[in-house]
């Protein structure tokens, strides 16, 4: 069984503040430490579970985060960015079984992680087909555009109640919730339980089950906190300003808006 697990930062246990997610400030080397942490249990749930090959996508802000000295010698990791569509997922191909998110947390304007955001803290909103789109949303879409499933997300539990209402299949794992700026989280060891725990029932179901449906039309439309960039994102090919600090771009291809998203967020 081939598994594709990627990792971000800012849906980890206990992280809460933009310092700790950020590579440079004295408090990142905590939270990079216990994201490491959390990916491993992950690795090791879906290996107890029997997966065979195992490749990590380092996948917060420059990429350069997990401890590369942590991870088991059975894994490969993807680091730093190539400028790729699949950008969170990138390097995931038809071949491989399932996908596993770690770390991962609310959409931009949510009020249940305060480090919400989608892809880009430029971003005030992004909607597909009117559907208010987080970061696993645009990748679960994109692991099933190639037929490969997410078959289980840990993070913040508001990010928790939208996997259930996108796919009730897919495994959840909430290790903490957010209170306006503060958060309630359970304890690294905690969490690192409940991830190898949640990996290994995912990978021992009928994780096909949570293939999601990849729609023949897809209207994106982008929201912005500045309008300048509004003004500027207008000019992608295709795309078209609607007021609003809103840009809107319409296809029937879900690669395209993966190609848009690469350039204007």
């Amino acid at each position: 069984m081939k598994v594709f697990i990627s990792v971000d930062i800012e849906g980890c246990a206990g992280i809460t503040h933009w310092d700790e997610a950020k590579k440079g400030h004295a408090d990142y080397h905590e939270f990079r430490e216990i994201m490491t942490r959390e990916a491993v249990a992950a690795i090791e749930g879906a290996q107890a579970a029997g997966a065979t090959e195992i490749l990590v996508k380092d996948a917060h802000s420059s990429g350069r985060n997990l401890i590369l000295s942590k991870l088991p010698g059975s894994v490969r990791i993807v680091r730093a960015w190539a400028g790729h569509p699949l950008c969170m997922v990138q390097e995931l191909d038809k071949s491989f079984d399932a996908v596993m998110m770690v770390g991962y947390h609310s959409r931009a304007g949510a009020e249940t992680n305060s480090l919400a955001h989608t892809l880009s803290l430029d971003a005030a909103e992004i909607r597909l087909n009117g559907v208010k789109a987080s970061e696993f949303l645009i990748h679960a879409l994109a692991s099933s555009m190639l037929g490969v499933p997410t078959v289980m997300v840990s993070g913040d539990q508001g990010l928790m109640e939208e996997v259930e209402a996108t796919n009730v299949h897919i495994t959840r794992c909430a290790v903490k919730e957010g209170r306006g700026q503060s958060t309630l989280s359970m304890t690294p060891d905690a969490a690192c339980k409940a991830i190898y725990e949640s990996a290994e029932h995912a990978l021992r179901s009928d994780f096909k089950q949570c293939l999601l449906q990849v729609p023949e039309k897809i209207v994106m439309e982008i929201a912005y906190n500045d309008p300048v960039l509004a003004t500027r994102h207008q000019h992608y090919p295709g795309a078209s300003h609607i007021g609003n600090r809103t840009i809107r771009f319409e296809t029937e291809d879900y690669l395209d808006i993966l190609r848009m998203l690469n350039y204007v967020t």
